[in-house]
C-alpha cells in the first residue's frame, strides 16, 4: 500500500506526479505481469544465464 504525505496548498498535478514515481519504484505492476503466468525455474535461470552472458560480450573485458 502506497502512502503519500499530501501538504496544504499542493497542486494535485504534483501530488500524481509523486505518486506514480512512487508506483513505478514500488515495481508493483512489474510483479503483477511477473505472477500472471507462471515460468519454470529452470526457464527463468536459463534467461538469466543468456542476460549475463550478452552483458559479458557486451561490457565484459575489452582489454584485448
Amino acid at each position: 500500500m502506497l502512502i503519500l504525505e499530501v501538504k496544504d496548498g499542493e497542486v494535485i498535478d504534483k501530488v500524481l506526479k509523486k505518486y506514480k514515481r512512487k508506483f513505478e519504484k514500488a515495481g508493483i505492476l512489474k510483479e503483477l505481469r511477473r505472477r500472471k503466468a507462471f515460468t519454470k525455474p529452470s526457464v527463468s535461470r536459463r534467461t538469466e544465464v543468456l542476460k549475463a552472458v550478452y552483458k559479458e560480450d557486451m561490457y565484459g573485458n575489452k582489454n584485448d
